[in-house]
């Protein structure tokens, strides 16, 4: 065949654009459907594709909606980063922390920290968490209401408070911080979705109560530093390890930058921990012979002695309970990032600036990665089964440079707290009782309220 009669092959596809969801309302977008109801239609956009595109106001947003995208969007931490509506309206609560941070920074941060979290310190900080436990089920009496919310929220700041910052004072702040991170929370959730425009700047009674929280959680969090440059030099832990380290020029961090990362500590290892906790309590309650299995556990390894760190290698179907609740009821629920240049995401075109959304809620709800996805069921995650669930399906301290530096600290203290309380105390439910999810930019029951049994 000669030369003059060949013909030309077509070229290769590019990459395409995502489909838009349909509803989108004129100057909103879909921003109403994620005020309304935030977990259905996020739920719902797998429907539409992988990776979709939704209206926030007169934005475009990405919904990534397959585990494998969402594994190659968090790996990529290069051409997607840190960003979009969640950071931006969360660096008022953290400010430049290293949960906010990107590049160098996110790395000088991270390397900063992590020695307050390596396996010997976690060993250590276990007696407290132990301690704490105790305490807190030592307070209740037989036929007690509880809200279980407030009551781990404040085990969980007082852990915080004496295994990593070694302040006396924040454990009595415990209350304040949390109405505090609740309200301001809650305005945080309406501010991403409607970040558009001057609403958050109206001096509405909402967001004068947002900005009223605000303010108090950074005094108190200012207190606490200044508690501590008092006390003077001495404690070995994360609070020492802040004061006493250098920026990226030589020069000692300066107060707004440990303030920052005292921030993100409480938030991850409190508020998290106890949103965690409050539903891994909720979702027993409504499954007994569940709860049963963890109070039996524990015995089994402690007859006749509170649970111990050295016993959470025998606490198997308590530590399934906690990842599945995890899984039904992830704390941290939505998540952003935002392209820095052109790209592309599983052969979808993203422009330079676009912010992608992806939901742990949505991921983890998904029926092509978990059979029964709304059922509670803890043995899902018994190693014959688990090794089925896809890879990036589940992922409750996420991957990648951003996985959480606290995991490991956070799971043996919710195991703790489960294998000490439930032993000794069976939760039921009362009127107050509401476990329907409260949406902010963490995920929490309503009104965790039980009444409690002795066993």
């Amino acid at each position: 065949m000669s030369a003059d009669s060949t013909t030309e092959r077509p070229a290769a596809p590019g990459p395409r654009t995502p489909p838009l969801v349909a509803g989108s309302v004129p100057v909103l977008g879909h921003a109403p459907s994620l005020v309304r109801d935030p977990l259905a239609f996020l739920t719902g956009l797998r429907d539409h594709g992988d990776l979709v595109r939704v209206k926030l106001g007169p934005k475009t947003a990405y919904a990534v909606c397959a585990p494998e995208l969402v594994g190659a969007l968090l790996r990529n931490s290069q051409e997607f980063q840190v960003g979009g509506p969640l950071w931006e309206n969360l660096e008022v609560l953290l400010g430049k922390g290293v949960a906010t941070s990107n590049g160098a920074d996110h790395r000088r941060q991270r390397r900063m920290m992590q020695p307050a979290f390596r396996p010997e310190r976690i060993a250590a900080y276990a007696t407290v968490m132990e301690e704490e436990a105790r305490v807190m089920a030592d307070r209740w009496r037989d036929g007690q209401v509880v809200d279980i919310g407030a009551e781990t929220f404040s085990c969980a700041v007082r852990v915080v408070a004496r295994s990593l910052l070694e302040v006396d004072s924040i454990g009595a702040k415990a209350d304040r911080i949390s109405a505090s991170l609740h309200t301001v929370f809650s305005g945080l959730y309406r501010r991403m979705i409607l970040s558009f425009g001057p609403l958050h700047r109206l001096p509405t009674p909402a967001n004068r109560r947002f900005e009223r929280a605000l303010a108090d959680l950074h005094h108190l969090v200012d207190e606490v530093i200044a508690e501590r440059h008092a006390q003077g030099k001495g404690a070995d832990d994360l609070l020492d390890i802040l004061l006493t380290s250098e920026d990226g020029e030589g020069r000692p961090l300066g107060d707004q930058e440990i303030h920052d990362h005292l921030v993100s500590l409480i938030v991850a290892g409190a508020e998290n921990v106890a949103s965690t906790l409050a539903w891994c309590f909720q979702l027993l309650t409504e499954h007994p012979a569940e709860e049963q299995r963890v109070a039996e556990e524990a015995l089994s390894v402690a007859t006749d002695r509170p649970v111990n760190f050295g016993d959470l290698g025998s606490l198997d179907h308590t530590r399934n309970v906690i990842v599945e609740s995890m899984r039904i009821r992830p704390a941290a629920w939505i998540f952003t990032r935002r392209a820095v240049a052109d790209t592309e995401l599983g052969g979808y075109r993203i422009p330079a600036g676009a912010d992608i959304i992806y939901s742990a809620y949505a991921m983890q709800h998904d029926p092509r990665s978990f059979d029964r996805p709304d059922v509670f069921d803890p043995d899902r995650w018994i190693p014959e089964r688990a090794e089925k669930v896809p890879q990036y399906a589940m992922m409750p301290f996420s991957t990648g440079n951003r996985k959480c530096p606290g995991d490991h600290f956070s799971m043996v203290e919710a195991t703790l707290m489960l294998a000490t309380v439930l032993p000794r105390w069976r939760l039921v439910p009362v009127p107050e009782t509401d476990p329907a999810p409260r949406i902010g930019i963490t995920l929490q029951p309503k009104r965790a309220v039980f009444r409690v049994e002795s066993r």
